[in-house]
């Protein structure tokens, strides 16, 4: 079940990455701390959103992670 979830994300994720356009309004909509040039740099890349998360939130990783999953489901 869970390594099932993992792969489901990686596609999402991945879909994500190749269209960061479409996806950067609802990332700054629910991250408003987030600033275009943020926005800009993080490309789609699950990585570097969670970087920049955790410093504009000062957010523990897992916390970050959790609401980068959270997101994630939304878009659905």
């Amino acid at each position: 079940m869970y390594h099932h979830h993992q792969r489901e994300m990686v596609m999402d994720w991945n879909r994500i990455e190749g269209n960061w356009k479409q996806f950067k309004g609802s990332a700054k909509e629910k991250w408003a701390k987030l600033t275009d040039d943020d926005l800009t740099l993080i490309e789609g890349r699950r990585e570097q959103l969670e970087g920049r998360l955790q410093e504009r939130y000062g957010k523990a990783k897992d916390q970050v992670r959790q609401d980068v999953d959270d997101w994630l489901k939304s878009l659905h």
